[in-house]
């Protein structure tokens, strides 16, 4: 048993250490890609709008 173990703790940290770099670096080129600037701007100015929500609920 505890060769099978260490075995499969090896396994998972080698190929888990991979597949999150992987996910990483997906997310890194997600974040900034070109086209997605505008979504990001967009939204980065959602907090600063005005709220007319209050107006109407009084």
């Amino acid at each position: 048993m505890d060769e099978s173990y260490s075995w499969f703790a090896s396994f998972a940290q080698t190929w888990g250490l991979v597949i999150f770099f992987v996910g990483f670096m997906g997310v890194l080129a997600y974040v900034f890609w070109p086209s997605n600037k505008k979504g990001f701007d967009e939204a980065a100015q959602i907090p600063l709008e005005e709220d007319d929500s209050r107006e109407h609920d009084s």
